[in-house]
């Protein structure tokens, strides 16, 4: 099982690459067997990137980038985030591939910045990058603002959208039933509507209702 991450954080230390690597760990314990993790750190890839928009071939170290991203049986992206929507270098990553080297493939987004105002960033940018890549983007992406490390809320998030990924990949857990659903209970059946009532609401004549109003 072939887990990588793709982390377009610039710094060391990098929030973007620690947000990878907790959704990575929390996807990994959601997978039975064992799991082959890689991390494509962009900033170690920027020159090589540069030269393959120029020359139309990718050096020794982005071709295996390349490899590992598009042999994926999961895919986490990170971006920070410049401008309100992702960063150049993670843009520029993603415009080297082949346009149909992503098509079918589970990918979990995921983002950080420095404040929630930019937490749409999933929404409007990376989300439709990806869906126009044709790839199977989970329900939940995650973002996490400086005020989030440490708080609640950010943890769940992980773990939800972790387990969105893993139910994609071969051998993932499936995702757990709701928790009023216990094995061995009775299948609930919802009752039917009442005389005169329609999907639960009492249903008023139009008749009596214009008599009201002429009341």
């Amino acid at each position: 099982m072939k887990l990588v991450v793709v982390s377009a954080g610039l710094s060391v230390p990098s929030s973007t690459r620690l947000l990878g690597d907790r959704l990575a760990a929390a996807t990994a314990g959601r997978v039975s067997g064992e799991v082959d993790l890689r991390v494509v750190e962009l900033r170690d890839l920027a020159v090589e990137i540069a030269h393959n928009f120029t020359n139309g071939f990718p050096g020794r170290a982005l071709s295996a980038a390349i490899d590992d991203v598009t042999s994926a049986d999961g895919l986490i992206v990170v971006t920070p985030v410049f401008s309100a929507s992702y960063s150049g270098l993670f843009k520029s990553f993603f415009d080297v591939l082949d346009k149909d080297a992503l098509a079918g493939r589970p990918v979990l987004i995921a983002a950080t910045g420095g404040t929630g105002r930019h937490s749409l960033v999933l929404e409007h940018a990376l989300r439709p990058l990806f869906a126009y890549l044709r790839a199977v983007v989970v329900p939940t992406g995650v973002y996490a603002a400086s005020e989030d490390w440490g708080a609640e809320g950010l943890a769940e998030r992980i773990e939800r959208a972790a387990g969105e990924l893993a139910a994609l990949m071969p051998a993932g857990t499936p995702a757990p039933m709701p928790s009023s659903a216990s094995a061995g209970s009775e299948a609930v059946v919802p009752a039917q509507p009442a005389p005169g009532r329609a999907d639960g609401f009492h249903v008023v004549p139009f008749e009596e209702q214009l008599a009201a109003l002429r009341a």
